[in-house]
Formats: C-alpha cells, sequence, structure tokens
C-alpha cells in the first residue's frame, strides 16, 4: 500500500489527492489545522499538520500561499517529499522538477527547464524552453511562461498570464490574471494589464506573507 499525507484540505489539496491517486497512491490522507474539517474530496482529515511527524507515508503540502507552503515544507524531511505529475502533464525528459513540486493536467513543460522546489504548475499551463523556476512559484490555470523565462522564488504568475521570452521577474511578485509581462520585472509589487505595469508595491519576506506598502491594496 502506497501512502501520502497531504497538508492543506482545501481545493488545491483535492486536485493533489487527484493526482497522487492517478499515480498509484492507494492510501491518502489529509491533515489540516482547521478542526472542523473531517472530509476533502472524500478522503479523511485525521488531524493538524503538526500529526505528520508521527506519520508513515510521503509527503505533499497542497497550500496556495507560497510563505505558508515554504514554512510547512521546510520543516519536513527531504526523503519524504513527494513530486506529483499528472499522467496528462506532458514534461520533456530533461526536466529537473524540486520536491513538493505538483503539477496538473494539461500542463506542457519543454527542453531544458528546471523547476524549483515546493512549486504549483497549474491546469493547462505552459512552461517553454530554458525557463527557470524559483522555489514555491505558482504559474495559475492557463498561463504561459515562453522560451528562456526566470522566475524567482515565491512569484505567483496568475490565470491566463503570458511571459514573455528572454524575461525575468524578480523573487516575491504577483502577476494579475490575464497580464503579459513584456520586459523585465526587478522591483517586488503587483503587476496587471497588457503590457504589465506595477499597480502596488509590496514587500515580500521569505519567513512572513506579502505585506503591501499601502493598506489598500487589497
Amino acid at each position: 500500500m502506497k501512502k501520502i499525507v497531504i497538508i492543506g484540505a482545501s481545493g488545491h489539496g483535492k486536485v493533489a489527492a487527484n493526482i497522487a491517486l492517478k499515480c498509484g497512491y492507494t492510501d491518502i490522507v489529509f491533515l489540516d489545522d482547521n478542526v472542523g474539517i473531517k472530509n476533502c474530496g472524500g478522503y479523511p482529515v485525521v488531524g493538524s499538520s503538526d500529526k505528520m511527524k508521527d506519520m508513515a507515508g510521503d509527503v505533499i503540502v497542497a497550500i496556495g500561499d507560497p510563505v505558508i507552503r515554504r514554512r510547512i515544507q521546510e520543516g519536513i524531511e527531504e526523503e519524504r517529499l513527494a513530486v506529483l505529475i499528472h499522467p496528462d502533464a506532458v514534461i520533456a525528459e530533461d526536466v529537473a522538477i524540486g520536491k513538493g513540486t505538483v503539477v496538473m493536467a494539461g500542463t506542457v513543460i519543454n527542453p531544458g527547464s528546471v523547476i524549483g522546489r515546493g512549486c504549483i504548475i497549474n491546469t493547462c499551463a505552459s512552461v517553454d524552453h530554458d525557463c527557470k523556476l524559483g522555489d514555491y512559484v505558482h504559474v495559475a490555470v492557463g498561463a504561459h511562461l515562453t522560451g528562456s523565462v526566470e522566475i524567482g522564488d515565491g512569484t505567483w504568475i496568475g490565470a491566463g498570464a503570458v511571459i514573455n521570452n528572454n524575461v525575468a521577474v524578480c523573487s516575491g511578485c504577483m502577476i494579475g490574471a490575464g497580464a503579459v509581462v513584456v520586459k523585465d520585472i526587478a522591483e517586488v509589487g503587483i503587476y496587471i494589464g497588457v503590457p504589465a505595469r506595477m499597480s502596488n508595491k509590496v514587500v515580500y519576506n521569505e519567513s512572513l506573507a506579502y505585506k503591501n506598502s499601502r493598506t489598500d491594496a487589497f
């Protein structure tokens, strides 16, 4: 029996569980710090996240917030961290994918690309040749990274966004849904529009959450 413990009983967790099932896991359980949640996608929630250390099996952290995902994942032994890749994803043979990463159905990752630890490459997203994604990056549903793109740690690429070829985006950014990034982004912030422009500066601290320089940003 192949077991996986999924931390985070949410919509993203349901998708991770479905991928785990398709990858051959037959014993799937959830942990969540919300004690009121008892079930997620038909699988039991058996306790809070601190119970993980007393449980057997592989582990995946299915939490969308990159800061929380990083904090939890970096407390887990490397050998326990799973990589979940949906069978309907298309991954080139030389692609490197870090531990704790989840790749959803319909995703394409082309040759020469490197995906960091704890990333989410969501449904029908594409990462073209020679892209380099840092740790805890989220490429949302239907987003497209063209060739030789570099994305820094913890950056969120919104649904349907496009990052033009040979563009670099620094760590800790949020790229809005449908945005088109045509030049390098070197300042942490929220970027929206076509072409993408900064909507608001944010402060990004790896040990904290995203914090805005204005209180009315979200």
